[in-house]
């Protein structure tokens, strides 16, 4: 397989505009009060109540979360996000301050995890395709580009190149995973929810939640034959469970 293919299948890598709009499960809340919100998130990070948390910020879109931020900072002089971090712990906290990032902020902040991977597979005595993969099928088209231009900025060196010196065997099937994240996203990204593991659930659902997490909750119930739903319970638990829970909204 040559290099010239993988960038010609990167060229590709192109998500077709659709109207995703509506196949979210996080929408803007119709009865938003930033105020009211602000008095109850002080409040519940007061007595470090992770119910009330969860409630508010996974039933506002992005943009309100920002508007929510904003108002919290305003009113109480303090930073939100600072207060969720003093306030709570673990993965509940990860995704909590997940949601709060401004969108673009969320999506630099996978960049720069994104590049960390692909360099340190880089710089290791033994390359590691794994990051490659993951990221390569992962990521939209301008998420890529991005990836593949800091990458060669931090290495000194090509793409083509890295990948002509360091793999073999491994890129034959990174392609083959590559195409069918191409053809069916949504399958992809439900076959990558089938791990459970914690980072990915939650990269994919804070990602997805605004946009097409609904289309990705039907290719996991027909990949699995079980609902995302019943399978996040299955997996995590307590408040985090039910962050989680209120993302995914409901059973299919």
């Amino acid at each position: 397989m040559s290099v010239h293919l993988l960038r010609c299948y990167l060229s590709l890598f192109i998500i077709q505009e659709m109207c995703w709009g509506t196949l979210g499960t996080v929408r803007p809340f119709s009865n938003f009060h930033p105020d009211r919100d602000v008095v109850e998130i002080q409040a519940a990070l007061d007595k470090k109540d992770a119910l009330t948390l969860v409630r508010i910020l996974t039933n506002r879109s992005n943009a309100q979360r920002q508007v929510i931020a904003k108002t919290f900072g305003e009113t109480t002089q303090k930073d939100l996000a600072a207060g969720v971090k003093k306030a709570l712990a673990g993965d509940l906290e990860v995704l909590l301050l997940d949601l709060l990032m401004p969108s673009l902020q969320y999506e630099a902040h996978r960049l720069q995890q994104a590049m960390a991977s692909l360099l340190a597979s880089l710089n290791g005595k033994k390359a590691d395709a794994g990051p490659w993969i993951n990221i390569l099928t992962s990521r939209d088209s301008d998420h890529l580009n991005n990836v593949l231009m800091g990458l060669e900025l931090e290495s000194g060196q090509m793409v083509e190149e890295a990948v002509e010196k360091r793999f073999a065997g491994d890129l034959r099937l990174g392609l083959k995973v590559l195409v069918e994240c191409i053809q069916s996203p949504d399958v992809y990204l439900a076959r990558r929810l089938t791990t459970l593991k914690t980072s990915i659930v939650q990269g994919i659902m804070v990602s997805h939640s605004e946009e097409d997490l609904l289309c990705i909750r039907v290719a996991y119930l027909k990949l699995t034959g079980t609902s995302l739903y019943t399978a996040l319970q299955k997996e995590f638990k307590g408040d985090h469970l039910q962050a989680l829970l209120a993302i995914c909204r409901s059973e299919d």
